[in-house]
This record gives structure tokens, sequence and C-alpha cells, in this order.
């Protein structure tokens, strides 16, 4: 699949203010500083997309974005709040939670992990979560860059096996980096067939 055309809609601080048609959404989480926006820029070959900040955690709305006027590409919030005040971070993470189980549009979560870190528990908590809640999801590890192929390849495979202790299928995972377009391919093609599969019910 090729993106041809990304646009933005519009920003929502509540669930029901999202869209109202029924396209298919692929929405992106993950911990503040995590390259979330630098990966959708990647994604959509289209730099200002999403808003890179040098400082993190500056999504604070439920973002979409049309693709090829077909399916929404959703920019969430971190769920690793940073510098905020309890009272934001309760409401970021009910929007958050409100997005994810409500949203009867979502077909797939990308939750984005930094390979060069070992498993945090904030990460693994939230995994375990998706698992119990029953939310479809894909585990993309960014900034494959900084360390050479092989490393890459070695930490997200340790990173995947630990899951292994509570999962008995895992779930899909892509290595990527936003500086050299690694993954996007394959991220692409996994979105195309999903939406096939659901163009074919």
């Amino acid at each position: 699949m090729e993106i041809k055309k990304s646009a933005f809609v519009l920003s929502a601080p509540l669930v029901s203010m999202c869209p109202k048609d029924n396209k298919a959404e692929y929405a992106f989480i993950g911990r503040s500083n995590v390259g979330k926006s630098s990966l959708i820029n990647m994604l959509c070959q289209h730099k200002g997309l999403a808003k890179t900040s040098s400082t993190p955690g500056k999504t604070l709305l439920i973002n979409h974005f049309l693709i090829n006027d077909a399916w929404y590409l959703v920019d969430l919030p971190g769920y690793g709040f940073a510098r905020r005040s309890k009272s934001v971070q309760k409401q970021l993470q009910q929007m958050i939670s409100g997005y994810i189980l409500q949203r009867k549009q979502l077909v797939n979560l990308f939750v984005l992990i930094d390979i060069r870190h070992e498993q945090q528990k904030i990460d693994r908590e939230f995994i375990n979560w998706l698992g119990e809640s029953g939310v479809p999801f894909a585990i993309v590890f960014t900034k494959a860059d900084k360390l050479g192929p092989v490393k890459a390849r070695q930490n997200a495979e340790q990173w995947m096996k630990q899951l292994e202790d509570v999962w008995e299928e895992l779930p899909p995972y892509f290595i990527t980096s936003a500086e050299k377009k690694t993954g996007r391919e394959d991220l692409l093609a996994y979105i195309d067939d999903v939406n096939q599969r659901l163009e074919a019910e």
C-alpha cells in the first residue's frame, strides 16, 4: 500500500467527539518520548503531519488523520505522562481508555516501544491490560537506527520472549526507524491486509 493522501481532520477531547463515519481506525500510542510523531510522519511521508516536539508528551487530544480517503490514522496521547498534574493525568487516562474500549471503529492499536530499553513495567502493564480487554494490537519497536540491525533484532526478540510468561499467543511486532524508514513497508502492508480482510467480511 502507498499513502498518496494524508490530511488532519480533527482533535477530540472525548471519544464521543471523534468522527461520526465508520471508516477503520488504526491508533498509535506509546510512552512519552518514544518517537510517535516521527513514526507517523515517516509512515505518511508528510514531515509536519503529526507535531513533533523536543518536550515529550505534547499530544493531549485524540488526533484523527484521514489516509487515502479510506481509513483513519489516530494519534493518541502517551501513557507515561510527562510532567503533568495528577488531575491532567487522570483526565488523559480516562480519555485514552475511553477511546480504546469504546471506539467501535478501532481495528488495531499500535503500541510503540523504544527498542533500546529493557521491558518497562508501565509498558508491560499496558499491554497486559489490552490483552485482558480483548483489544487487537501490535507492538512497534522504534528507534532501531540507534542500534545495529542485529542488536535491534535481539532486543526485540528478547522483549517479546518475556511476554511468554503469561501470553499463550504473542501479538505481531515490527522493528522500525523513523530516521531510516525501516519497517515502513511492513507496517503499511499489515494495515492493508487488515483493511482487505474487513472489506471481505
